[in-house]
């Protein structure tokens, strides 16, 4: 009897020391947490990004870095300087359907501004509700992309903006004929007086009020501003840890740098489907060369929860899925990686920057909802009185 209460003794005092011990590792554990997170938030909330932790990047990726944070002022070029008249009117001409073959389709209709200037749908419809190829890209901060689309054919807004006018599956039209209708619209002769001194419409000039009107659309304020700017009680600790991760462990500073989330460069994620139907070549389209095949511009990720789906083909529609698709490294299915095109075999070589980063299903949610405090709410834009 005396052996069984002696053996219950030690067993309890065993237990109840491993208890102790664990409890203690806990709150230990906890403690460091804690003091860790709160140092974060010193540094990354101090107004000073030289102070925060090093970035983790690739020797490739350095030369196109920027540390992320504010936007910069908006530059307009030197041949096509602001004014607010030709802004005004290249808002109406952005609103204005006419500009297209059916009278029916405006540079609005697949970039609306209640919709994160996009339009939130995996392709857009244009001229006989013909479906696009590509997902069209928001035109929030347009102003920082050094070429535009997702193949980067237009090195300028002012190239860029006719584009769609005359492509057959948007709008259909052809840029001459498009000035030649709002030339004969008598309410549109005070618009382009005010904007470029006197009545003249032509093709350049209905390309530069389109382009001026586009550069200033751009984001307000985000939670992600009024954090490194001071205000370090408006980031959770998730939202914390992923910007952290986002600079870190989860690498997308290598592609995604500068206060525009983008380092405007060109990379191969893997998803452009070579042999397949829904193929897309992307770059080499553009360049002719070899390497560019299955590359696409790396979008800027402000506002970036609120301009799904995403990817050039809208194929995915959550941030999760993105982020998954990521950590994961995209193990590209090895029959979709080449193509013959017009003759030229081709391969999709997939950039360096993608690879397995096997985040916790924590860290993915982590790393969401940093990127969500990359977003502004809504501003309310009306649609223009059209000129009649």
């Amino acid at each position: 009897m005396k052996s069984v209460l002696s053996w219950m003794l030690i067993t309890f005092l065993t237990v109840s020391l491993l208890n102790n011990c664990f409890s203690n590792s806990v709150q230990k554990e906890i403690r460091e947490k804690a003091s860790f997170l709160a140092e974060l938030r010193k540094l990354y909330s101090s107004g000073d990004s030289s102070k925060w932790p090093k970035p983790i990047l690739d020797p490739d990726a350095k030369p196109h870095f920027a540390e992320i944070g504010h936007l910069p002022d908006i530059q307009f070029p030197t041949d096509n300087p602001y004014s607010e008249d030709k802004a005004v009117l290249g808002k109406i001409l952005f609103f204005d359907p006419r500009l297209s073959k059916s009278n029916q389709i405006a540079c609005a209709s697949c970039h609306d501004p209640e919709l994160g200037w996009c339009d939130n749908r995996t392709f857009s419809f244009g001229h006989d509700r013909q479906l696009g190829i590509r997902n069209a890209m928001s035109i929030l901060n347009v102003a920082y992309a050094k070429s535009l689309f997702w193949d980067g054919r237009a090195a300028s807004l002012e190239e860029q903006s006719e584009m769609p006018i005359r492509d057959e599956r948007e709008m259909s039209g052809h840029i001459d004929l498009a000035a030649g209708k709002i030339a004969k619209i008598k309410g549109y002769e005070l618009l382009f007086e005010k904007a470029f001194g006197d009545k003249k419409v032509s093709k350049d000039r209905i390309s530069k009020a389109i382009a001026a009107f586009e550069r200033t659309i751009k984001s307000g304020t985000s939670k992600f501003d009024q954090f490194i700017d001071g205000k370090a009680e408006l980031y959770s600790d998730d939202e914390l840890m992923g910007l952290h991760l986002f600079r870190t462990k989860a690498q997308c500073m290598n592609c995604h740098s500068s206060g525009y989330f983008s380092n405007n460069q060109f990379e191969n994620v893997g998803t452009s489907l070579l042999g397949s139907k829904e193929e897309d070549l992307g770059r080499y389209l553009v360049t002719k060369k070899a390497e560019d095949a299955g590359k696409f511009r790396v979008p800027g990720l402000r506002e970036v929860s609120r301009t799904g789906p995403w990817m050039h083909n809208g194929s995915m529609t959550t941030l999760t899925e993105v982020i998954q698709f990521y950590s994961r490294g995209n193990p590209e299915h090895s029959q979709k990686r080449s193509t013959v095109h017009h003759g030229i075999t081709l391969s999709s070589e997939k950039s360096s920057f993608v690879r397995l980063l096997d985040l916790t299903d924590v860290e993915i949610a982590q790393l969401e909802a940093f990127l969500r405090t990359l977003s502004t709410k809504p501003e309310r834009v009306l649609p223009p009185a059209l000129p009649q």
